[in-house]
């Protein structure tokens, strides 16, 4: 099984390809310096659908599935973006999916099969009032799980939610959030038994709400564009109408879309690495040393040709593995796995084309030092990939 290069695929990719070119890679760089991107790029997207893309059109989405969320994902790359600008643009790919799901549709083809026909059940208004208006481009979403005394454990979270009336009362902090400086509303992971009992629920709560906080920007070593904060809840009174889903449900939808996250991670791996192979690629032909051009020796030749053979086995492997989530077949190991393989191809790759680069590659001026800070953080988001390898063990049975 694989990604299947259709005519829709292909002009998928051109749009993409033309939207990177136009309204990106002119201002990449100010928006690095910046720490963000522009609200009015979402409105860009959304306006020529790729904000929508993966998301049933009767949420308001442009429709497509999983598969077409990593043709947008992997061209962005390939065309001179960067892993951080999709961190900063589609942040509403893991901060709405628990909304779609819980109200009936389908979102980047994982629900596909189970909720059938993208159609919505009941009268959920989460969809109306956050789902839409994000796949608009007129509010930006983000997703808090992470907090300062635990990582990967998602069990062990130890923001409350105390039912009191129509509201929960919330009272807890979160750290790494993505676009939560921007965020108009946090989809959040509350735990509405004691701290740490694995009770989970999550809570969609709008910026502004008496008693959150945005914390303090936190400076990264990459993606710079990719604004993220610090969270912070005291007696947050939040409308029982703002849960998703039934109560202590939350684990188990988190966990359901997980797969989705790693595999885009695991895209955004593969294809700088890609993106890497092209840009050492273009420099040892036109770089000479000692009278001759790089690429007429050996030595850099075979170099290219294993960065290249590394990145292109890793987009099959990924390709191969979100084919299979997209049919519906529940290969968690195999997820894991294949982030473990991108990573590693990717760390290897953008190091060595950095090499090849020699001192111009240390410059802030070369692309090829963008994606080498950029990279370091896919092995850690999403599940670390020591977490990984936990899976995977456990996949084996041991």
């Amino acid at each position: 099984m694989t990604i299947v290069d259709t005519p829709e695929r292909r002009q998928l990719r051109e749009l993409t390809r033309a939207f990177v070119t136009r309204e990106v890679l002119p201002h990449l760089a100010d928006w690095e310096r910046a720490g963000e991107v522009p609200r009015e790029l979402h409105a860009t997207a959304a306006k020529i659908g790729l904000l929508g893309i993966g998301f049933p059109e009767s949420v308001g989405g442009s429709g497509g599935d999983l598969l077409d969320s990593i043709v947008v994902t992997e061209e962005i790359i390939r065309s001179g973006g960067s892993s951080g600008l999709i961190a900063a643009l589609f942040t509403h790919g893991i901060a709405l999916p628990h909304m779609v799901a819980a109200a009936g549709g389908q979102s980047g083809g994982l629900l596909r099969g189970r909720l059938g026909g993208g159609q919505l059940r009941g009268d959920d208004d989460l969809v109306d009032r956050y789902v839409r208006p994000t796949l608009a481009g007129t509010m930006i979403g983000a997703l808090a799980i992470t907090e300062p005394d635990g990582g990967s454990d998602v069990a062990a979270i130890r923001t409350t939610a105390r039912r009191d009336g129509d509201h929960y009362v919330v009272n807890g902090s979160k750290t790494y959030i993505t676009s939560g400086v921007r965020a108009d509303f946090v989809t959040t992971a509350v735990c509405t038994d004691f701290p740490g009992s694995g009770e989970l629920s999550l809570l969609v709560i709008d910026k502004g709400t008496p008693g959150f906080t945005v914390g303090r920007r936190l400076e990264k070593l990459g993606w710079h564009c990719s604004d993220t904060a610090e969270l912070s809840f005291v007696d947050v009174r939040v409308p029982v109408t703002n849960r998703i889903g039934e109560e202590n449900t939350g684990f188990l939808a988190i966990m359901q879309h997980f797969a989705a996250e790693r595999l885009s991670l695991a895209t955004q791996a593969y294809a700088t690495a890609q993106r890497c192979v092209e840009l050492a690629t273009r420099w040892c032909r036109d770089r000479a040393t000692f009278g001759r051009p790089l690429a007429s020796r050996q030595l850099i030749r075979h170099r290219l040709a294993e960065m290249h053979t590394r990145a292109e086995a890793a987009r099959a492997y990924v390709h191969e593995v979100a084919a299979r989530v997209a049919a519906g077949e529940p290969v968690v190991t195999e997820v894991a796995m294949a982030k473990n393989v991108a990573v590693a191809a990717c760390d290897q790759v953008v190091d060595q084309a950095l090499q090849l680069h020699g001192g111009f590659g240390y410059l802030r001026d070369a692309e090829v030092e963008r994606h080498y800070r950029d990279a370091r953080i896919l092995g850690i988001g999403g599940g670390t990939t020591e977490i990984m390898n936990e899976i995977i063990a456990k996949g084996m049975g041991l």
